[in-house]
């Protein structure tokens, strides 16, 4: 690892030259532990073209020479939902700590042999749930175990946006595990589980599909405990896209509650308090940023997103697929 004691920092390698890599890319330059070492892509000039753009020293026209590169600490996995599970096992093989986008796998069998694998091989392994380390979803859950809203009866959250047909684009493309469940639909379970881990049961869902044979339209009615989930998800419509955490003397409002930047608690019909993350990031650098501490700290899990979470979110998603 880079740097002298006091600025220690750990070299990122970038898996794929996308949308998402580029976001991530972009809030770097408010990480103070890590920096930008090298870019693997399947075409070299996307290598080279991202490289340029965010001033990264090294491009690679495939994965396994990332993998392989011995000067970097931990590798961050961007590629399409299909694809998580074969550039993570390779990166973990190859004895890189792992931080993989969400959902981390497509399956719970393949979440358990990543998982195995960091175990043997020593190494940090995180699925990519952002949101979990946002200084707004933060505060709401401040809120929240302060008894503040009393005990959780209701958890309501949808995230959606309209997505053009493509059928063999990203998101509707069933090779490329595409559906709106996969792709949207992991943000109000991961915040729901967020605020009430308990297991999910009595699942009942509402399932629209596209041409394509993926999902595009879902509503999910469950119980986690004595807490009542209504959760929704969508490529027909731009939802609320809020989360609502609801007590029995009070609720927690978190408007766009995946890349949140603000909060606000009620009591009856007032609001009482309300927290504004007034910062220019995008939001990304918060968990690269605790990425890098737990590596410089040599632990292999992150208490924010343990193993054991990104295992239960595998389930739930395993569980509702079943239904479709």
């Amino acid at each position: 690892m880079s740097g002298n004691t006091q600025t220690k920092q750990v070299n990122w390698g970038i898996v794929s030259a996308g949308r998402i890599a580029e976001k991530f890319c972009e809030d770097m330059q408010y990480v103070k532990n890590g920096r930008l070492a090298a870019i693997a892509a399947r075409s070299i000039q996307s290598a080279v073209n991202f490289a340029e753009k965010f001033q990264i020293e090294r491009a690679y026209a495939g994965y396994q020479c990332l993998f392989d590169d011995p000067e970097i600490d931990v590798i961050y996995i961007a590629t399409t939902h299909n694809f998580h599970f074969q550039h993570a096992k390779a990166a973990l093989l190859a004895g890189k700590s792992v931080l993989c986008e969400k959902p981390i796998t497509v399956s719970v069998n393949e979440c358990v042999e990543l998982q195995t694998i960091a175990k043997q091989k020593n190494v940090f392994l995180m699925e990519a749930l952002w949101t979990y380390f946002l200084p707004s979803v933060l505060q709401a859950k401040q809120w929240a175990e302060q008894g503040l809203i009393g005990k959780i009866k209701h958890i309501k959250a949808d995230f959606g946006y309209q997505v053009p047909y493509d059928a063999i684009g990203r998101m509707y493309n069933p090779e490329l595990a595409g559906g709106c469940l996969f792709d949207m639909g992991i943000y109000p379970l991961a915040i729901s589980h967020y605020f009430n881990p308990a297991p999910l049961s009595e699942i009942a869902i509402k399932v629209k599909k596209a041409e394509s044979g993926v999902e595009d339209d879902l509503v999910i009615l469950a119980k986690a405990g004595d807490v009542t989930l209504s959760l929704a998800t969508s490529f027909q419509c731009r939802l609320q896209n809020a989360a609502l955490i609801i007590g029995e003397d009070g609720y927690i409002k978190i408007p766009d509650f995946w890349r949140a930047k603000s909060c606000s608690l009620h009591k009856m019909d007032t609001k009482i308090d309300e927290f504004i993350d007034s910062e220019a990031n995008l939001g990304y650098c918060h968990e690269a940023n605790a990425v890098g501490e737990m590596i410089l700290q040599n632990c292999k899990e992150h208490p924010f997103v343990p193993h054991s979470t990104s295992l239960a979110l595998q389930q739930q998603l395993e569980a509702i697929r079943t239904m479709f």
